[in-house]
């Protein structure tokens, strides 16, 4: 049933469209599936050109509930509500709560093997806002409400007020490039959504 959904759209809508009304789980396929994207070469690298490793933020927000209680355009259709390919508000609340966040937000993929000095991108292709934060070690973002009771991490500490945690911030359709990265194990998370995390080991 996913597949023959996931066939459809491909037939029916252009990518953009794709990637704004495909079901979560046809948005990790297509995302996994994508090549990078070129960019300039990174400072420090060896390599002659240098290739972006790329990361997805995605996630299935429901656009009524959540722009009901956040403001209009909050949250955008990425999610096929009708065909249960949504999370409300209140739900996604009540998941971190118990512990089990809910898995349709997440960064694709989880882990990352990179040689130094090629770039990181992070593509929000969810429907609402995310951060790509660096951290010394994973744990709680700055909205206790989904912490599961983690400790928020000294990194997300004072959210959009603080300007280090605003600058990691990617809204829909924009990314992030994080370049310069030292060889050894680097941790990001979603400072508003702290289970979305990638380990990067750069090489």
């Amino acid at each position: 049933m996913r597949t023959l959904t996931i066939s459809f759209l491909a037939t029916f809508f252009v990518v953009a469209t794709t990637l704004s009304f495909m079901p979560g789980g046809a948005i990790h396929a297509f995302a996994q599936s994508q090549p990078h994207a070129k960019t300039t070469p990174a400072q420090g690298s060896d390599n002659s050109t240098s290739v972006p490793a790329q990361v997805v933020a995605l996630d299935e927000c429901d656009p009524n509930t959540f722009n009901a209680a956040l403001g209009p355009n909050f949250c955008h259709n990425v999610a096929l509500a009708a065909l249960g390919y949504a999370t409300t508000l209140s739900d996604l609340f009540a998941k971190a709560g118990s512990g089990t966040p809910d898995p349709g937000w997440d960064f694709e993929p989880d882990t990352l093997s990179i040689k130094k000095g090629t770039p990181v991108v992070a593509v929000d292709q969810g429907g609402e806002p995310h951060t790509f934060t660096e951290v010394a070690q994973f744990g709680g973002g700055f909205i206790p409400g989904l912490n599961a009771g983690q400790e928020v991490v000294p990194e997300c500490q004072g959210g959009f007020a603080n300007v280090a945690v605003a600058k990691t911030r990617i809204i829909q359709g924009s990314q992030l490039q994080v370049s310069g990265l030292s060889k050894g194990k680097h941790y990001f998370q979603c400072c508003i959504h702290p289970w979305m995390r990638v380990e990067v080991d750069v090489k």
